[in-house]
């Protein structure tokens, strides 16, 4: 990534199925003042996508991320940059996939990764099937559970996250 680029905000979303199969988005929002991305075009923009796919993709390989007991691997299916109604105002998306064995009763997501101070407020949101109840929630961050089934995880820079997540859901 180019130096001169300031990380500003990011959202997560996370689709569960009842097949087990996990959707997540991924937007982060950047200050580009030199105009990096926009002046990307043709191959050097291909380049520059592949980059972010390989290197979002190395971090996903150092997170643990387990279903039920099982480890699942996140696998970076998509990548695209669009920009907030400016050319300094990039949007970096990744679009992610991974796939656990989901049950009738309790369900458990965890995720370890590395412990952090976070530079950027970002949210993450759960949506589970109308048939799921969140159970349990364990993470850094302000946590709302809407409806049983949506959650809403709001964490403020400067926040100190231990680099594990928790979730039990029940089917």
């Amino acid at each position: 990534m180019h130096s001169e680029i300031i990380p500003l905000h990011a959202q997560g979303l996370f689709i569960v199925h009842l097949s087990g199969l996990i959707s997540q988005f991924v937007i982060y929002d950047y200050y580009d003042p030199d105009e990096y991305y926009a002046s990307l075009e043709d191959e050097l923009l291909y380049e520059e996508l592949n980059i972010l796919a390989n290197n979002m993709q190395e971090f996903l390989n150092r997170e643990k991320v387990i279903i039920n007991g099982e480890e699942v691997k996140p696998k970076v299916e998509l990548v695209d940059i669009s920009f907030k109604g400016e050319t300094t105002r990039p949007s970096i998306l990744f679009f992610i996939e991974f796939k656990g064995k989901l049950k009738k009763g309790v369900n458990i997501y965890e995720n370890y990764y590395e412990s952090e101070k976070v530079e950027y407020d970002y949210e993450v949101y759960w949506i589970f099937p109308q048939s799921v109840e969140i159970v349990e929630v364990d993470v850094d961050g302000d946590v709302e559970i809407l409806d049983k089934r949506k959650l809403i995880v709001r964490v403020l820079r400067g926040t100190k996250v231990r680099g594990y997540e928790k979730i039990v859901f029940k089917i």
